[in-house]
């Protein structure tokens, strides 16, 4: 038994290496799985990875396209905001100014030949408050010869619903006066407040209007350069740029030391 196990060793010993070489080599412990010379190009890495690597690409895609839908909505959302925030800020500033103007006195003053005479102060105002009733709900009117005591009882009774901020009977109310006093001596003022009222109740294209015909209609009259300047503001408002610059410097240039001036002066450095 012992030589036989010397006879195979000395032949074995005595094989040539190549012999040797071409023997396969089986790895017992590979437990049925592909063997490792199956690189990633081989039939076994195709088959399994690529199913779970293309899912998770989608996935990862519609993630990043959910992100980027929420970052622009949310951009947007803070454009409104800031809209919200500016068209806020622009209303307050116009009762604010509309507040002063009117505290600042914006009727003309009285002449002993206008003024209302006769009865008390309750009894003028009572009938101040009637007129301006039938003046708002007057759907039209033809004009009249002059009658400065009565123009002034009319005029005045439309501004007083302006203190009263009721915009919506005083425009009624101030449009009645013009048609039927258009060469009052209060229509210019009528005129100009018209396109407040207008302003204040956010009726931009008639306060436009409004504003414009204090200059057309009276040229002369000294709301022209007040008119003129809120008129910019109005186109301003309205995204008309290029009117604004052309309409601030014409105040500018033609009613130089106004305030109105003074006040376009410092718009048109900011356009």
């Amino acid at each position: 038994m012992r030589m036989c196990r010397r006879v195979v060793t000395v032949l074995a010993l005595s094989l040539p290496l190549s012999a040797w070489a071409a023997v396969p080599v089986v790895d017992d412990n590979a437990g049925g799985y592909p063997p490792s010379g199956y690189g990633t190009s081989g039939a076994y890495a195709g088959a399994g990875a690529s199913t779970p690597a293309s899912a998770q690409g989608q996935l990862f895609m519609q993630l990043q396209q959910m992100q980027d839908q929420l970052s622009r909505q949310q951009g947007i959302i803070e454009e409104l905001q800031n809209d919200v925030s500016r068209m806020k800020q622009e209303n307050l500033e116009r009762y604010q100014d509309l507040d002063r103007r009117i505290n600042s006195g914006g009727a003309p003053a009285a002449t002993p030949d206008n003024s209302p005479t006769g009865g008390a102060p309750d009894a003028a105002a009572g009938a101040a408050a009637g007129a301006a009733g039938a003046a708002a709900q007057q759907p039209a009117a033809n004009s009249e010869p002059g009658d400065p005591a009565k123009e002034k009882l009319y005029y005045d009774a439309a501004f007083d619903l302006i203190k009263q901020k009721d915009f919506a009977k005083a425009s009624q109310a101030f449009n009645a006066f013009l048609r039927k006093y258009p060469n009052s001596q209060y229509a210019g003022n009528a005129q100009y407040w018209l396109g407040e009222v207008n302003l204040a109740k956010g009726d931009l294209p008639a306060a436009s209007q409004a504003f414009a015909q204090v200059s057309q209609k009276y040229p002369k009259h000294s709301k022209v350069p007040d008119s003129l300047y809120k008129l910019a503001d109005v186109e301003r408002r309205m995204g008309h740029t290029d009117k604004v610059k052309g309409i601030l410097q014409q105040v500018i240039t033609q009613y130089p030391g106004t305030s109105a001036a003074q006040l376009a002066q410092r718009d048109l450095q900011k356009l």
